[in-house]
């Protein structure tokens, strides 16, 4: 800052000052002699005035007043009769009563009694002192003369102004030093204030104003400190909602890249079987078959390719109600133990033919509140995908765990074989992720059973996940307890 308040403050003060200064010595230079004569004129003319007001004629009445004006105010006062005779003189002599000496004093005396009254500035060549003379004709028809001698003005004038020089320098030097500490404590708030201004445009709310004094100063730190908490909010609103935004347009962007990858899976699912069903189609039209058996064989690929087709649209349709908040759970208390008994019935023929060892751990009665028929569609899922995995000592197990102290069922199933890689772990949930794709097609897996589940599950508000552990991999999913 170049020229602060507290530097404006100082120097004005200061500059005014020695205006002032100049102006004082400049009156009292050029016109205080003036008016000091001016001050003697006016003493002369109501002290003749008042004279006049109490004399009647008789001395002797006013001998006191006269010896107390000429004491108190430093005057000679003579009283002639209308012949020139002297009533009253001062005590003591008379200097300075005529201009020129050689001219008798009556004759002096009728020169000024031509005016009724009049004022006259004369110097004793003896005393080389000048006097100040008034000629006062009064009522009763007596003459006064009254005399004051004048003091060196210009003598008086240089002392005063030297006093007043003698005494200015010092006062100004202490006065400059009270207003420079009254200026730096006046603008201390300000800087304050300027302080935090400077805080709040780098976005720095962390200060306020402790300013209390009542005044505007004192306004002006509550509007600041009240501008720095609605800034303050107004910005971290601003921040939130821009935070907001952003996840809502990362959130969008996933989608549309989730919807297309969704449509460029479904094409390439649908793709495969209809290309079969054309082609073996046309095969029989064109009768390459020739045979029974083949014309058998033609017509299979077609019914099984249209299946896989079928139950790819199932799949899509149940996933797309459930997503879209369509599909209401018909939730209801039973027995999940024989729930599960009986779901792993309908899978004897398959365990059998693929050579699969079942271990179930469950116990005798766990009764749950679910929707019993999208309970099946996970634990089916969940097997099915087991059943297509299973590898090594071809074992699979199924275990039931109660949670008391969370009031949940767990139910967990695990498929000896090969880890699924760290980096698939939190995607095998994605409709059409497939971590072994030409494995996947050929047991005519569509990618989405494991997206049925996560939606199933989010659906209930219930946990559910994969992990990799010892020998194998196992899925898991969770029940309210009833």
């Amino acid at each position: 800052m170049k020229k602060s308040i507290s530097f404006k403050l100082f120097s004005g003060f200061v500059l005014g000052s020695l205006i002032f200064l100049s102006f004082f010595i400049f009156l009292n230079t050029r016109y205080m002699g003036e008016f000091y004569l001016k001050q003697k004129q006016r003493l002369l003319r109501n002290t003749a005035a008042d004279i006049n007001r109490v004399y009647t004629g008789d001395i002797e009445e006013i001998d006191i007043k006269l010896e107390s004006l000429e004491r108190d105010k430093g005057l000679s006062v003579i009283i002639l009769d209308a012949g020139g005779n002297i009533k009253y003189v001062t005590r003591g002599k008379m200097r300075g009563m005529t201009g020129r000496r050689e001219i008798p004093f009556w004759f002096r005396f009728y020169e000024m009694a031509q005016a009724r009254s009049g004022m006259e500035l004369v110097i004793d060549p003896v005393l080389n002192t000048r006097f100040l003379n008034m000629f006062y004709w009064l009522d009763n028809g007596d003459f006064l003369i009254l005399s004051t001698p004048l003091a060196a003005v210009e003598e008086s004038v240089e002392i005063a102004r030297r006093f007043f020089l003698l005494a200015a320098v010092p006062s100004l030097l202490l006065g400059s030093l009270v207003v420079f500490f009254w200026a730096w404590r006046f603008t201390h708030p300000i800087r304050e204030m300027n302080n935090i201004a400077q805080k709040m445009a780098r976005l720095d709310f962390s200060q306020r104003c402790e300013i209390k004094s009542e005044d505007e100063l004192g306004e002006l730190a509550e509007s600041l400190n009240s501008l720095s908490y609605q800034l303050d909010r107004a910005i971290r609103e601003l921040k939130e909602a821009n935070l907001k935004l952003e996840e809502d347009i990362e959130k969008e962007r996933k989608l549309d890249q989730m919807r297309k990858e969704f449509v460029y899976n479904v094409s390439h699912e649908l793709k495969t079987p209809l290309s079969l069903i054309r082609g073996y189609a046309e095969g029989l039209k064109l009768n390459v078959a020739e045979s029974e058996e083949d014309k058998n064989f033609y017509c299979d690929v077609i019914i099984d390719e249209a299946e896989k087709m079928n139950k790819l649209v199932r799949e899509l349709l149940d996933l797309a109600q459930i997503e879209s908040g369509y599909m209401k759970l018909e939730k209801d208390y039973f027995d999940l133990s024989s729930f599960i008994s009986q779901v792993l019935h309908k899978y004897e023929p398959i365990f059998a033919d693929k050579g699969v060892k079942l271990e179930v751990e469950k116990p005798a009665e766990v009764v749950v509140y679910a929707d019993s028929l999208r309970v099946e569609e996970v634990l089916t899922n969940y097997i099915n995908n087991a059943v297509n995995y299973v590898d090594g000592e071809r074992k699979i197990r199924i275990r039931v765990e109660e949670d008391e102290e969370r009031h949940k069922v767990r139910v967990r199933v695990y498929n000896s074989g090969s880890h699924i890689p760290e980096e698939a772990l939190d995607k095998v949930f994605i409709s059409f992720y497939k971590v072994d794709k030409a494995r996947t097609r050929s047991y005519g897996g569509t990618g989405l059973g494991l997206a049925i589940v996560k939606a199933i599950q989010e659906l209930d508000n219930n946990a559910y996940g994969v992990a990799n552990v010892e020998g194998g991999v196992e899925f898991y999913f969770e029940l309210d307890k009833g």
